[in-house]
């Protein structure tokens, strides 16, 4: 049996982030589903692993850890010989760089696409109502940090060089909602332009993103 342990539905933007990061670094894990629906992830047996009462929670062996980001570089440092080798880099130039974009998701593409996806994706299916003057905000200030990105996949093939990186990864979770779960305006944002579209295209085409995919459209039962 793995020793990797995954807590969290797939649907989850974090869970499936470290998702395509285990598929891409070939290493084997379990998946245990939290239902969130039921409060499972506010229960005294998931806070000792995640005190936050979020998704997901990590372990492998005898670690613990929580934030998908923090998980992703874990796995990509443990196992850097393994599956994509390449993932986080192999010189401290390129770990930079990989930093430098992981760092522009987390603080400048997250805020605006986590919004859009709630108000978009999530708050439908949970019958809550949208709040449209922060779905009009978010798509302003979306846009913008995308033409940074058009410029910049205009010159590179990918954000941090020209090799595939957690740095692109990160992005797939939130884009994925945001081009095929929400309406033609929000999806034009990231087809209107052609270096994001091409990247978009390579990146989301990837074996571990389409597997992660599947895994989506078929989330495993709750644990027992």
């Amino acid at each position: 049996m793995a020793t990797v342990k995954v807590y969290g539905p797939p649907m989850s933007t974090a869970v499936s982030r470290v998702l395509a990061c285990l598929i891409e670094k070939d290493v084997d894990f379990q998946l245990i589903n939290v239902d969130m629906s039921k409060g499972q992830h506010k229960s005294p047996d998931f806070l000792k692993i995640q005190p936050f009462g979020q998704v997901p929670a990590f372990q492998d062996e005898n670690i613990t850890l929580f934030e998908s980001r923090a998980i992703c570089r874990y796995v990509a440092e443990k196992h850097a010989r393994r599956g994509n080798n390449g993932l986080f880099g192999n010189n401290l130039l390129e770990k930079a760089s990989i930093e430098q974009w992981l760092e522009a998701e987390s603080q400048s593409f997250n805020p605006p696409s986590a919004s859009l996806v709630f108000q978009l994706a999530f708050a439908p299916r949970m019958k809550l109502k949208q709040d449209h003057g922060v779905i009009t905000q978010n798509k302003e200030k979306l846009g913008k940090v995308l033409d940074v990105y058009e410029s910049r996949l205009g010159k590179s093939r990918y954000l941090a060089g020209p090799e595939f990186s957690l740095a692109d990864l990160s992005h797939l979770p939130n884009t994925q909602y945001l081009v095929f779960n929400t309406d033609a305006e929000t999806a034009g944002l990231f087809k209107s332009r052609k270096n994001v579209n091409r990247w978009w295209g390579e990146i989301s085409g990837r074996k571990s993103w389409k597997k992660v995919v599947e895994m989506q459209k078929t989330p495993p039962p709750p644990p027992a």
